[in-house]
């Protein structure tokens, strides 16, 4: 048999007291626990402690969230019926809350699982290292926690932090635009040259424009653009995220109630899934003009025939499917580094560690989603 004392009620949470026969009183939390809404109700709370039985609990099983001013005020609750002899135990506390008691020393961190060292061989050691190196990055980990927070912003759009956006987006692309131009002209240029080389022997001269149109539009630009974006934008991603990581800014943003996914995640990934789409368009453009300055001067081609047979080989499907892989060449860029800045251990060390792998591992998704992209695209004969 239970007996409920009574309830306390604040804006965004409840508390009720439970009083067990077997002298073990519970205190039930459930809601959101701010501070700014709890801090004027709080002494309602206080009254539901007394009297203060031999064994209290206070259970956050219900509790949706909790920032850093109110754990405080949690543990000062805690501390308070310690000293008036009660045996007082913080129970159900699961997820960012858990995070957030463990942030602040009110539960022990779960013990390291990681085995002693022990003699082994060099194959044996080269797997170990590579099973721990594939632990250590949290991939699964941080794509369900992305997921998570991916469905919490579509119920509550202003979650995210929209305003950092322009930033970054001015950052990655307006930033990024001279040497998107200055690759993707090279580029085009170079392909021109080659082309030019094979084809003049054939007399087929004017076919560099379909050669140079269709490989900048299809492959050359959108890989040479993600590829530029990844050594830039991806590599300051990971830096940033890192030296935050080390420095305990991310725990400070969860001491204030901020989830980093929110506050420093989406606006990546959104900025650079908007401007990744624009330099590819632009470097399409300067790679054929690289390949309209070697028609005109090496090929004695007049410009009006080189762009009509541009405008002939090149289709919109053309320029959408490279577009379009270069959308989820910004996912998987702005994530792949976002993951890595954000499992950053170990100080400066760490940071650069992160950052390079970053880089690697974004170039080497760019190449496998393009890899799929041509299969999918030649099994649909497109």
């Amino acid at each position: 048999m239970t007996d409920r004392v009574s309830e306390a009620v604040g804006p965004g949470y409840r508390v009720e007291r439970v009083d067990g026969s077997d002298g073990v009183a519970a205190l039930r939390f459930a809601g959101e626990l701010r501070f700014r809404q709890c801090f004027q109700s709080w002494k309602g709370v206080r009254e539901l402690t007394q009297p203060a039985a031999s064994r209290m609990r206070l259970d956050l099983s219900r509790v949706d969230h909790l920032d850093g001013a109110a754990t405080a005020l949690l543990l000062e609750l805690k501390n308070e019926l310690a000293s008036a002899g009660a045996q007082t135990d913080i129970v159900g506390a699961d997820g960012p809350v858990r995070a957030m008691l463990e942030l602040y020393g009110a539960h022990a961190k779960r013990p390291s699982q990681k085995p002693p060292p022990v003699k082994i061989g060099i194959l044996d050691q080269i797997g170990r290292e590579t099973l721990e190196l594939v632990r250590e990055s949290n991939a699964l980990d941080f794509v369900g926690d992305v997921a998570v927070a991916g469905v919490r912003a579509l119920r509550r759009p202003s979650l995210v932090n929209w305003a950092d956006i322009p930033r970054l987006m001015e950052r990655a692309g307006a930033d990024g635009v001279p040497i998107v131009l200055m690759i993707g002209f090279l580029v085009g240029l170079v392909t021109a040259f080659q082309a030019a080389i094979q084809l003049q022997q054939f007399g087929a001269s004017i076919f560099v424009a379909d050669l140079v149109g269709l490989s900048m539009t299809r492959e050359l630009g959108p890989l040479m653009t993600a590829i530029i974006v990844a050594g830039r934008s991806g590599a300051a991603f990971s830096a940033e995220l890192g030296t935050m990581r080390v420095s305990e800014e991310i725990d400070a943003l969860r001491t204030l109630g901020l989830d980093p996914y929110h506050f420093l995640v989406f606006p990546r990934v959104i900025a650079l899934a908007l401007v990744l789409p624009l330099l590819t368009v632009f470097a399409d453009v300067v790679g054929i003009a690289g390949g309209l300055l070697v028609a005109t001067v090496k090929l004695d081609l007049t410009y009006n025939a080189y762009l009509a047979q541009t405008q002939q080989a090149v289709n919109l499907w053309d320029v959408f499917s490279g577009v379009a892989k270069t959308a989820v060449f910004a996912v998987n860029i702005a994530l792949i580094a976002c993951q890595r800045g954000l499992a950053t251990r170990g100080g400066a060390e760490g940071v650069g560690r992160a950052t390079t792998s970053a880089v690697v591992t974004s170039l080497f998704a760019i190449v496998l989603v393009d890899a799929i992209f041509t299969v999918l695209f030649n099994a649909f004969g497109r």
